[in-house]
């Protein structure tokens, strides 16, 4: 390679390497304010300090002893597994339905089922509301976990497209072996989709814990309550104590890093291999 390739190069990485430790000091600032902020007195929250003079860890026993986070944790999990274990199940069974079986309509319902991913949110909260009251699930955890069970738009185009790139030679080997499309989907494919898997848990785990607006509108008991319904019920009407804030914050925050530092592997690969990088 000639010098002036070599420079080249060079410049290039030094520039990559600058841009992202821009982008990653840009999502990692607010995180390590919060952090910091969860350990001042209230006194010292607008200090330029970004370190707190004397840190007061009391503030997180404070946080907990003023609404009951650890329930509302406990309740998070718990919606959180349940809509997840959901979302991948029949996303998987109906990617699988989309991908590998031949029925009239097929591509025609696809569409109009990939469609709705066009729909906001909030055009769908009021019926999801009146259903709700209907069924007579106001302030019980069936709000919570039932309309996010049975699968999302996203969750079925991305099981889909990864069982697209499986071999035919898979499905026709079980056939040969005398399988049924339940056990050629059970035994046989859904195995191979480990990486789509882990990146629809992931996503729709990080997706039930942060969300805010449905548990406002379902939850008003605090033995059913989200975590971060607790955030808004640490707020006063007329002042906030904004160390307590931050730290529950950061706690509610700390499983979602475990989350990822766990599953980061897995996690990427699932991005890669299912296209969701752009590539």
């Amino acid at each position: 390679m000639s010098r002036g390739g070599v420079v080249r190069r060079l410049i290039t990485g030094v520039l990559t390497y600058l841009a992202l430790i821009v982008v990653a000091w840009c999502a990692l600032t607010p995180i390590l304010w919060s952090v910091s902020a969860s350990l001042k007195s209230d006194g010292e929250l607008t200090d330029a300090a970004p370190l707190p003079s004397h840190p007061r860890w009391s503030n997180y026993r404070e946080a907990f002893d003023a609404i009951p986070l650890g329930r509302m944790l406990l309740n998070t999990v718990v919606y959180a597994a349940c809509v997840t274990a959901g979302q991948v199940f029949f996303c998987s069974l109906a990617g699988y339905a989309f991908a590998r079986l031949r029925f009239a309509g097929r591509e025609v319902l696809f569409v109009g089922y990939l469609a709705t991913l066009m729909v906001p949110l909030t055009v769908t909260v009021i019926p999801q509301f009146l259903l709700m009251r209907a069924f007579g699930w106001m302030d019980t955890p069936w709000a919570m976990i039932v309309p996010g069970l049975f699968g999302s738009a996203f969750g079925t185009y991305l099981m889909r497209q990864f069982f697209r790139t499986l071999p035919i030679e898979l499905e026709e080997a079980a056939i040969l072996d005398g399988c049924t499309p339940w056990q050629t989907y059970w035994r046989v494919l859904l195995p191979h989709t480990k990486p789509a898997v882990m990146v629809l848990a992931v996503l729709t785990w990080i997706t039930v814990w942060n969300d805010f607006l449905w548990p406002l509108i379902m939850i008003q008991r605090n033995d059913y309550a989200t975590a971060t319904l607790g955030l808004v019920r640490l707020q006063g009407q007329y002042s906030t104590n904004w160390p307590l804030l931050m730290a529950a914050a950061t706690v509610i925050l700390l499983p979602l890093l475990l989350l990822y530092a766990l599953a980061q592997r897995a996690f990427v690969r699932g991005i890669a291999l299912s296209g969701l990088g752009g590539r």
